[in-house]
């Protein structure tokens, strides 16, 4: 599937541009972090292998290719996807957190943690409460930060969730939901009539299936368009 997904698709996301009702699709309208879109400029073959070598790991095929014959970053799910960059004289070295084996079993490690919390120490000289409840507190943490290791950030959703890119271990390849914000940690992404895990290609070409069929669509009322206000925040309908 690798060869022929991404034939024709910097095309058609380029064409959604002159569609009469673009503004539909979910992270394109924003002023400030919409994106319109728009593709940045594909990577080379050597760009890319830059790019892994700072991660210290090889992308998944699916993207790779992409970043290689459809553009590296733009118009996408959520508000888009964030740019890949690669990387120059003056960059840090990479952290190493990517090429760590992706856990999801870490999620109900934590959410079996999470029941364990020992009661807050009342009293501020009872050192072995105090104890306890500190060294529960930084596993908690710790838990927090693993969650993402051997992932990509690959795009914001809004209101502090993402998409990550498993590109380290068994789910190599994958999408899953970051919604740590509001304590589920990082869970599969789920598309109907979907049985199993997805892929890149099969998560941006589902996006890219109903943006086509929501921005080009004249068949039916639209919904009302938001309006912005000059210091960027929706404002009304018009």
């Amino acid at each position: 599937m690798v060869d022929r997904a991404w034939t024709g698709i910097r095309e058609r996301v380029l064409a959604l541009r002159e569609a009469p009702r673009g503004w539909v699709v979910f992270g394109s309208d924003s002023p400030v972090s919409g994106h319109n879109f728009e593709l940045r400029p594909a990577l080379t073959e050597e760009q890319v292998r830059a790019v892994e070598r700072r991660l210290g790991t090889e992308l998944p095929e699916e993207y790779r290719t992409f970043l290689m014959e459809v553009g590296a970053g733009g118009a996408g799910p959520g508000y888009g996807l964030f740019p890949m960059k690669p990387p120059g004289p003056d960059d840090p070295p990479g952290t190493g957190h990517c090429a760590l084996p992706f856990r999801p079993e870490l999620l109900a490690e934590s959410e079996a943690h999470e029941c364990a919390e020992p009661r807050r120490p009342e009293n501020p000289y009872d050192d072995a409460a105090i104890a306890a409840y500190t060294a529960w507190d930084q596993r908690r943490d710790e838990l927090e930060e693993a969650m993402d290791e051997g992932t990509l950030c690959i795009s914001d959703r809004g209101c502090a969730y993402y998409y990550l890119l498993v590109i380290t271990g068994p789910h190599r390849g994958t999408v899953w939901d970051d919604v740590r914000a509001v304590g589920e940690g990082v869970v599969p992404v789920e598309l109907i009539g979907s049985t199993g895990p997805v892929t890149f290609a099969e998560w941006y070409l589902n996006w890219l299936h109903h943006a086509e069929r929501r921005a080009w669509d004249e068949t039916t009322e639209p919904p009302p368009r938001l309006q912005y206000t000059s210091r960027q925040g929706p404002s009304g309908e018009s």
